[in-house]
């Protein structure tokens, strides 16, 4: 079995590029649809931080420290490094009695225009408060300090990581063949396509118990603050604002994209095998109005997707389309 070809380009009436890879709708019974290899063994990348999250909220942490669904989303976010977030973490740790040296998530520029002008206009090196993972650090801190562990949370047998690991393995299903680090510093554990799926199934049709709570909780923050999840002109943040609230979505590095769908109990999980994120953002627009959250004419769909491709004088030079066999 093969990854199923999800994206095309064409120019001239010519498939120019191809975009191949894998994609999974699950319910929390297990795979309804896919394309490609549901058992294909993937790193989440950040794709999986709601996952991540659980432990702070079911282990009684978030409400220890107050925390609000502002706090949630920016735990599960990838965020731009704009003034809001960059504050809004900064304010959070300063609620802890912590600081941004307690933080082990390393700094880049922000993906933010402005607060990348403002740094680089003024001289300024970015702070890891930047670090798109800083709100997910953040959460690791809080539960950190609920733990009484070390100051070294990202080791992977540190007792924050290791109730990471339970929490990954029970919604996912499966015990994890191994870790990478990830770009942040901390163990990003794999699984099986398929068992991504799942975990996002479970998220939008969650059990009654304290797991399910801390789902809905997490899922229902993202959906909340589309904003602190990501940034303006982002993906995830247009795509849920797209769907007006009915999708929690999420991308990870490397073409790893999620998406939560409570209305239906679905999960969906993808992969573009060669790391493109354009064509992680068409398949997983596709993957949305194929299952009726998104609109098929709605501008949302027509810039990740539908919409011409032009040059720098705005001429159509090409057009991005669905390779057949994989959802319009």
């Amino acid at each position: 079995m093969r990854s199923a070809d999800l994206i095309e380009l064409w120019r001239g009436g010519q498939r120019e590029s191809l975009h191949c890879g894998d994609a999974v709708i699950c319910d929390t019974r297990g795979v309804v649809e896919a394309w490609g290899r549901p058992g294909q063994i993937v790193f989440p990348r950040s794709s999986c931080k709601m996952i991540q999250a659980l432990p702070l909220v079911e282990s009684g942490a978030a409400d220890a420290a107050g925390l609000t669904d502002r706090h949630l989303a920016l735990a599960c976010a990838s965020h731009s490094g704009a003034r809001m977030h960059v504050d809004a973490v900064d304010q959070w740790l300063r609620d802890l009695d912590l600081a941004e040296h307690d933080l082990r998530c390393g700094c880049h520029m922000p993906q933010d225009r402005d607060e990348n002008r403002r740094l680089t206009c003024g001289d300024e090196s970015p702070s890891q408060l930047h670090n798109n993972c800083s709100g997910k650090h953040a959460g690791f801190l809080t539960l950190n300090r609920h733990l009484r562990g070390g100051a070294e949370y990202v080791d992977p047998n540190h007792p924050v990581q290791q109730a990471v690991k339970a929490a990954f393995e029970d919604v996912t299903g499966e015990v994890s063949p191994g870790y990478g680090i990830d770009g942040c510093s901390a163990p990003n554990w794999s699984c099986s396509l398929a068992g991504l799926g799942r975990a996002m199934a479970a998220f939008a049709d969650p059990p009654d118990d304290a797991r399910g709570r801390a789902m809905r909780r997490l899922r229902d923050a993202m959906r909340t603050h589309p904003e602190l999840v990501a940034g303006e002109g982002r993906a995830c943040t247009i795509l849920m604002r797209a769907a007006s609230g009915h999708v929690a979505a999420k991308t990870g590095a490397e073409a790893v994209f999620v998406a939560i769908l409570p209305g239906q109990g679905l999960g969906i999980a993808l992969k573009v095998t060669d790391g493109g994120t354009r064509a992680a953002e068409a398949a997983i627009t596709a993957l949305l109005v194929h299952l009726g959250v998104l609109e098929a004419n709605h501008p949302a769909v027509g810039r990740f997707l539908t919409d011409p491709i032009r040059n720098w004088r705005g001429i159509v030079t090409g057009e991005m389309r669905t390779a057949p066999g994989f959802p319009a």
